[in-house]
Formats: C-alpha cells, sequence, structure tokens
C-alpha cells in the first residue's frame, strides 16, 4: 500500500506540472499570434495610407500567419492565425469598414484564396520545422549512442561497462543517473554506482535487495518508480543483467526523444554486458577444457609408467607365494604385496579407460556373447583378489546370447563386484543375477550385496567422476572415483542403462541393461 501511495502521489504531481506546462505554452503562443497579427494590420495600416494596392496588405497578412507557424508548434496555431487574419483584413480593409459583412462578392474569392494559401503555407512551414526537429534529435540520438557504444568498446569488465553507460547518460539528461550490477546467478550486487559530478563517481549501498529486486521482478510497465529513483532493468538474452537508475527530477522532466534515447541506451549496455559475459564463458570454458587435456595426459603418462612395474611385482610376489609355506610369516607379506599391486593395478586400468572415454577412441567390438562365459571371467578375476569370498550367480539355464564388447562389460562386472567387497563384510552376501526382459527387449544384470548401502547424499552423485562415498570403507584402501563412472561411459556406449539404489533388508543393488539387438550403427 505504502509504495501504491507513492506511486500515486508521483503521478498526480507529474499529471499537475505538464498541466502547468501546456497552459504557459498555449498562452505564449497565444501571444504569438496577436503581436503577429497585430503588427501585420499596423503595417497595412501604413500602406493603406500610402495608397499601396490591397494585394500588399494581403501578403502582408499571409506573411503574418507565415511567421505565427514558424515560432508555434503544430497545425492549430497556424489556422487560427489564418482565420484571425482574413477576419481583419475584412474588418479593417474592406468595404464597409469595421463590419465583418462584404458590399463587393468578389472579395470572397479574395478571403478564400487568401485562406487556402495561408493554410497551405503554414503546414508547409510546420512540417518543415517538425522534419528539422526531428533530424535534429535523431542526429543527437546516433551521436550519443555512437559516443556510448565507442566507449564501451574498451570497457575491462561489467563495472566498467556501468560506469561509462552512467558517465554518459548523467551528461545526455544533465543530471546524476546510477547503474546496479547483477551478478551471473542474477542477483544485485550490494553496491551500485552512481555520477556524483562531471568527473567523479561513488558507489553507494543498496538499501533493501530483496524489496528492489521483487519490485523488478513483478515490473508490468517499462519501469518502476522509487523514493529517489526511476528504475529501469536492464534485460540481457536470459537474465536481468542491472537496473539504470534516474532520479526523480529527471525522470520527470524527460521528453519522448530523451525517453527513445535512453531505450536505446539501455540497450546497447544490455549488449555490451551479454557480449563481456559471453566472452568470459568461452575464455573459463577453454580453459577448463586445457585442464581436463592436461589431466587426461597426465593419467594416461602416470599410468603407463606404473603398469610394467606392477606387472613385475605381481608376477614377482606370486611366485614367492607359490616358494613360501603358507604357515610362514614371509608367505602374508607377499601376499599383501600381491593384493596391494594388483589393486595399484585396478586402479590403473580404470584410469586408462578413462583417458580413452574422454578421448572418445573407446571402439567397441560387439560380438555375440554368451552371459555365462562372461560372467564367469568376471567371476575368476575377482576370485584372484579375494579368494575367501564366495559370489552366487544367479543365469538362465537355457545359453543366452547377448551383443557386447566381452572385455569392456567384463570391466564392468569386476568394477561393480569390487564395489560390492569393499563395503560388505567378510560374511555378508553377494551375488549376480541375470534375467531377460522380452518386452523391453534387453537382457538385465543386477550385482547385489549385503553391505553397508549407499548413503542418501551419495545416491544422486554415485556414477560422477571422482566422486566418493561419505561412509566409512570396509577395505582400507579407498577409490578414487573412477570405477562406476567408466561403468556408466560403457554401459552408455553399449546403449544401454544403469542404475543404483538401496535393498530393502540392507546393501546396495546396481543394475545396468544391454540391448538383446544389436544395433546397426554400431
Amino acid at each position: 500500500m505504502k509504495i501504491k501511495s507513492l506511486l500515486t502521489g508521483v503521478h498526480r504531481k507529474e499529471a499537475v506540472k505538464m498541466a502547468e506546462n501546456t497552459r504557459d505554452e498555449q498562452r505564449s503562443y497565444v501571444l504569438t499570434i496577436i503581436l503577429f497579427i497585430a503588427a501585420a494590420t499596423g503595417i497595412c495600416w501604413l500602406f493603406r495610407f500610402l495608397r499601396f494596392p490591397e494585394t500588399n496588405i494581403v501578403v502582408v497578412y499571409i506573411l503574418s500567419v507565415l511567421l505565427t507557424a514558424r515560432f508555434t508548434r503544430g497545425y492549430a496555431y497556424g489556422i487560427a492565425a489564418t482565420v484571425i487574419a482574413t477576419c481583419m483584413f475584412n474588418y479593417f480593409f474592406t468595404e464597409p469598414y469595421f463590419t465583418l459583412s462584404v458590399n463587393d462578392p468578389t472579395y470572397f474569392v479574395t478571403f478564400g484564396i487568401m485562406t487556402v494559401t495561408s493554410i497551405i503555407t503554414s503546414a508547409l512551414t510546420t512540417k518543415v520545422k517538425q522534419n528539422a526537429l526531428e533530424a535534429r534529435e535523431k542526429e543527437a540520438e546516433a551521436s550519443a549512442l555512437y559516443q556510448l557504444t565507442s566507449h564501451l568498446s574498451d570497457a575491462a569488465d561489467i563495472s566498467d561497462i556501468a560506469a561509462i553507460t552512467v558517465k554518459t547518460i548523467s551528461d545526455i539528461l544533465n543530471c546524476r543517473a546510477a547503474c546496479l550490477c547483477f551478478d551471473e546467478n542474477g542477483q544485485p550486487e550490494q553496491s551500485f554506482i552512481q555520477q556524483k559530478n562531471s568527473n567523479e563517481q561513488l558507489r553507494r549501498n543498496v538499501d533493501d535487495k530483496e524489496a528492489l529486486l521483487l519490485r523488478m521482478e513483478n515490473l508490468r510497465t517499462a519501469y518502476d518508480v522509487g523514493a529517489e529513483f526511476y528504475d529501469w532493468p536492464i534485460y540481457g538474452r536470459e537474465t536481468m543483467l542491472g537496473i539504470l537508475r534516474i532520479p526523480n527530477e529527471a525522470a520527470e522532466q524527460m521528453s519522448d526523444a530523451q525517453l527513445r534515447l535512453l531505450r536505446s541506451m539501455l540497450e546497447s549496455a544490455a549488449l555490451a554486458m551479454d557480449s563481456f559475459r559471453s566472452a568470459q564463458e568461452r575464455i573459463k570454458s577453454r580453459e577448463e577444457i586445457a585442464q581436463e587435456r592436461y589431466r587426461s595426459n597426465l593419467l594416461r603418462a602416470i599410468s603407463h609408467d606404473l603398469r610394467t612395474p606392477l606387472s613385475g611385482i605381481m608376477g614377482t610376489s606370486e611366485m614367492l607365494m607359490g616358494m613360501t609355506d603358507p604357515k610362514d610369516s614371509r608367505y602374508a607379506l607377499a601376499e599383501g604385496i600381491y593384493k596391494d599391486a594388483d589393486w595399484l593395478h585396478s586402479l590403473v586400468e580404470n584410469i586408462l579407460g578413462l583417458t580413452r572415454l574422454q578421448d572418445s577412441r573407446l571402439v567397441l567390438n560387439k560380438q555375440m556373447e554368451a552371459v555365462e562365459e562372461v560372467i564367469g571371467v568376471a567371476v575368476m578375476a575377482i576370485g584372484k583378489r579375494a579368494p575367501e569370498r564366495e559370489i552366487m550367480v544367479h543365469i538362465p539355464d537355457t545359453v543366452m546370447l547377448v551383443p557386447m564388447d566381452a572385455k569392456l562389460i567384463d570391466q564392468v562386472l569386476v568394477n561393480l563386484l569390487d564395489n560390492a567387497i569393499k563395503h560388505t563384510p567378510p560374511a555378508g552376501e553377494i551375488s549376480i543375477t541375470v534375467r531377460e526382459n522380452i518386452e523391453e527387449g534387453v537382457a538385465v544384470f543386477t550385482v547385489a550385496d549385503r553391505g553397508t548401502g549407499i548413503a542418501s547424499v551419495d545416491i544422486s552423485h554415485i556414477f560422477q567422476m571422482f566422486y566418493t562415498t561419505h561412509g566409512k570403507e570396509a577395505d582400507s584402501q579407498r577409490g578414487v572415483g573412477l570405477g562406476l563412472a567408466i561403468c556408466e561411459s560403457i554401459i552408455k556406449a553399449h546403449v544401454g542403462t544403469i542404475s543404483a539404489k538401496n535393498r530393502k533388508n540392507g546393501g546396495a543393488e546396481f543394475t545396468f541393461t544391454l540391448p538383446l539387438e544389436a544395433e546397426n550403427h554400431d
């Protein structure tokens, strides 16, 4: 209600002021008509005394109408001057004198020609004057816009764009304009720039950002009227970029031409801000791409350098285990070396798979593979890492053939089983289930466990790259968040889906699907 009453008071004050200006202008134009007609009448009395022809008197009155049109605005005053001049010529210079009657009917022709000539010349003069005024306004507008855009091209950031816009508009409107910029999230900044004088600017804090933002979001007109400023929004392609603030006194006196110029300047400022933000986003994107490429190259180089020594460590430790009595303490040392080297080797394979995926060098070699054979290879591989664990396998009784890249699907199953082992106690259940969904035309693979489950904060992020869970690990070796991300990429490359959820009685369940029919584009 307070804002509404304030707006009503401002609009009433503005209407009263405009009415007063209109009355003053009308009085001045009426005095102009009286002055020129009176001067013309005086000159015509002189011509009559000197016995000049009546045509000279008519020409003088036409000249007074022309001068009236020149120094007034609009067609109405020229037409009024025409009627008055015709009546004055009839009253003072046609018989019978000092009356509006006419003895000689030919004077009606004279009156008509005089009226038509005066109206045409008045209209032409008014039209020429309006065209000249519009040309000057457009020239001033073009000059101001050129001045603004030329300075905006040198702006270093958003604040610099706002400062240049405020300076230019303040000089044109002769006021202390201001500009409040918005951040990348569409929220107003804490302070805004205002022109203090012709050479100095200052920063002022925003009293209530939330209320200001709410008013601008609910704006239904071109601007919002506040206690101190008229606020014009600066709209970008997607969000609001800022607010241009014009003091109330200057905004109330703005003409239509100045309003048009202000809108054009707002568009120029919005274009400059949009261009700057787009350039910043492109630079940021290039930097991220360069960082990602550097990281991929570094990971690839490290992985290749670690692969060979890890294979040697695994082979040597396995030989030492075979040459040592399991009851000997040295056997446990060799076994620990083997497990740690195997874990590192698995991590290196995941890193290499990640780099291949990022470089789009992952090529599928799809063949019709028997599901039991693929699962058997994965279970055998995980059995070497955790021979004490028992994994239950449930597959159809009949041979089930699925088009897939067996090596990559083995990697998916190994990663899922390894993840289940890490999060499941030694006595916990781990199972693999495969079934055929004829309706959807897919084979459904499920890896389930009875471990700690997935924390609610992790479910939506668990397939993100380099994301690790917040729960406690069953294994001392903690992953780096690549296994599940690689699984998702491989399954998507097979045009399948993968998901994770918690089981009702505890534990986690990972499910992925593979199409039963090979796609032609594969």
